[in-house]
């Protein structure tokens, strides 16, 4: 197992602003890469942000492309996601996960897993 651990999530109001961290422990990040992905009760997990294992890489949903950063620290073996201008949409549990290979939007490609940190947006 891979400890992943998110942090930041919180309550807000629309048009906000929160950053996201995912700290790792026992492996090094700087090899595989990594995603942020949402769920609401009932629904599926759904994607929302990947990173190359460099960095170099970034790919977005529709949904948050423009309002929504993805970035990582690989010396600190951590990933960030910065969001602004949030919406009551925005609302659910987020994710990081980390997969050899190149990003996904996939989770089912994605091995390790956090266990979250809950975002509610406000209106």
């Amino acid at each position: 197992q891979v400890p992943l651990v998110e942090s930041g999530g919180g309550l807000v109001q629309a048009g906000d602003s929160l950053r996201l961290s995912c700290a790792a422990s026992g492996r090094t990040l700087s090899s595989y890469a990594m995603g942020w992905f949402r769920q609401v009760p009932g629904k599926e997990r759904e994607f929302v942000a990947a990173i190359s294992w460099s960095g170099g890489s970034t790919f977005y949903s529709d949904s948050v492309k423009g309002r929504f950063t993805v970035s990582r620290d690989n010396a600190n073996n951590t990933l960030y996601l910065q969001m602004n201008s949030l919406k009551p949409e925005d609302t659910a549990v987020y994710y990081c996960a980390t997969r050899p290979g190149p990003y996904s939007m996939k989770p089912e490609e994605y091995d390790y897993w956090g266990q979250g940190t809950q975002v509610t947006v406000s209106s």
